[in-house]
């Protein structure tokens, strides 16, 4: 259904362009709308609504409701000015964003459609036609941004992913039936587990029965010694001539993903089929690949596919293993001789105590706890890795340890610290063991790695992204009534570590090292699994 217009020129000529499509032109908004309701009431499938920026918009609300309220399904499109035209007295120039309020089923603004987000296309079309879809059908928002000129040279369409559009199941019995296409997709198939926070160990038992390796994000409950989990699978993939040998045929997500960038990229370059398997709605698609999403238990789920594999795919997971056997000796002994702050990580986390948790604060502990930290079976990690935020660490930290009981370990950087610090008030007169870790290199670390290090000037990057702070943590912690350690070395660390109840323990690093640590590091776990598996 097209009401015309100038501003929606662009998609208009594109439904006109498909002979797949049958375009229908209702000169007024408001009848265009009610038609894609009896188009939705009679075919069951939702109509396209398209209209020009401005009060067009608005006309399309009665039927958006009545679709809403009648619960068929409708993929409204509004075309809208770009942002430099908002918000100036442009012309025909309205806020479109969330315009139709409560009554949609899902609202995007995707931006002005740009090539470097076409990879983007697919996904956001099936997506929206699967929240329109879904188990309470009804009307979806696609508010459309354009400049001009709205015309131009046409070119192809990005590819489609591998298994067609991306579908989501929900189940909630989770019998064979209901898992038979995730079944399907995995199969025989050379693979990977990526199991995030979500998963449960019979996700390992079910890699173990397809002969899989298991990526072991730090929050994933399966982050222990075995030959099928792989914990270093970040410096593992650095080596070109292991990634590259090595890429599997599909990719089965658990939970939500981890932080390794390396990781992504080398699962984007192997075209691998992704699937996905989670335990809540919650759309997690950052790169635009998964093509099949089962919502249901985890653990049943797993189960369930369990029951149905009959063997192990060969040759596959033996490579794997001898990379990650290779990969942890050499991170044990580059740490053992070289004081950083990836030693730092692997030192916390392989004293974390069986029934006991682990806080990891976002930016570079995370990444290093997650790289280069040891196993910990039987404790429980948390992160706030929601939105990635370093705000409000040292307050959720307090709160597992309320929550739990148990001892937690925190373990933070100085900034994201000095960002929580009134977390600290009253902290001693909180019946918690807690031990706060802070990696102390006066500033923000993670920025020394990404490229505005190199592109800016050194007294720029310093004040923008470097930002020492001088804060005194013993001072700090002293203000609070709050005992206090400082820790040089692997040693001094575990001493502190071994105070009972509630400590700070200041860990001091040089940040102008950091990158250079990491990337000797990173150097010797190449080394160690190209020559394992060579």
């Amino acid at each position: 259904m097209v009401a015309p217009g100038s501003r929606s020129t662009s998609l208009a000529v594109a439904l006109a362009a498909r002979s797949e499509i049958q375009v229908h032109l209702f000169h007024d908004e408001r009848s265009a709308s009610f038609a894609a309701v009896g188009i939705g009431l009679a075919n069951k499938t939702p109509a396209v609504l398209l209209c020009t920026s401005g009060t067009a918009a608005a006309h399309f609300h009665g039927a958006v409701v009545e679709a809403h309220q009648s619960n068929v399904p409708m993929i409204v499109c509004t075309a809208d000015r770009p942002p430099e035209l908002r918000d100036v007295g442009a012309p025909q120039t309205i806020d479109q964003s969330h315009l139709f309020g409560s009554a949609v089923r899902w609202f995007h603004d995707p931006g002005v459609p740009s090539m470097d987000a076409a990879s983007s296309w697919r996904s956001l079309g099936a997506r929206a036609y699967a929240a329109a879809m879904g188990s309470r059908p009804g009307p979806v928002h696609l508010n459309l941004p354009f400049r001009e000129p709205l015309l131009g040279s046409v070119l192809e369409l990005p590819s489609r992913i591998s298994s067609g559009q991306s579908r989501q199941i929900r189940t909630q019995a989770v019998s064979e039936d209901d898992v038979l296409d995730l079944y399907e997709a995995i199969a025989g198939k050379r693979g990977v587990i990526l199991a995030g926070r979500g998963s449960t160990p019979e996700v390992l038992t079910l890699a173990k029965a397809l002969g899989w390796p298991v990526f072991a994000d730090a929050r994933s409950d399966v982050r222990i010694c075995d030959e099928n989990v792989v914990i270093a699978f970040d410096p593992i993939l650095r080596s070109a001539a292991f990634a590259n040998s090595h890429y599997p045929e599909v990719v089965l997500r658990v939970g939500e993903p981890a932080a390794s960038k390396v990781t992504a990229q080398w699962l984007s370059r192997s075209g691998a089929l992704v699937v996905q398997l989670l335990d809540t709605d919650m759309v997690i698609d950052p790169d635009h690949s998964v093509s099949l999403t089962l919502v249901g238990d985890v653990s049943k789920t797993s189960s369930v596919l369990l029951s149905m594999v009959n063997s192990p795919v060969a040759g596959w997971i033996s490579d794997w293993t001898a990379a990650e056997t290779a990969a942890q000796k050499a991170i044990g002994e580059w740490t053992s001789h070289n004081w950083s702050e990836p030693s730092n990580a692997r030192v916390v986390t392989s004293l974390i105590a069986e029934g006991c948790n682990l806080v990891v604060s976002s930016s570079m502990p995370i990444r290093d706890v997650e790289w280069f930290g040891s196993v910990t079976p039987h404790a429980q990690v948390y992160s706030n890795r929601g939105t990635n935020g370093i705000d409000g660490v040292v307050s959720t930290a307090i709160g597992v340890a309320l929550g739990s009981g148990v001892e937690t370990t925190l373990l933070i950087g100085d900034v994201a610290c000095l960002h929580d610090t009134n977390g600290l008030w009253a902290l001693m007169q909180r019946h918690v063991n807690l031990k706060i870790v802070v990696t102390n290199n006066d500033g923000g670390s993670i920025f020394s790695f990404l490229p505005q290090a190199t592109q800016v000037d050194n007294e720029t990057f310093e004040l923008l992204y470097g930002t020492p702070h001088g804060v005194s943590f013993e001072h700090l912690a002293a203000a609070h009534g709050i005992p206090f350690r400082r820790a040089t070395q692997s040693d001094s660390l575990r001493d502190a570590l071994a105070h009972d109840g509630i400590v700070l323990i200041e860990v001091p690093f040089d940040r102008s090292m950091n990158v250079s640590q990491h990337d000797a590091l990173n150097a010797s776990v190449v080394e160690a699994v190209e020559s394992a598996t060579a």
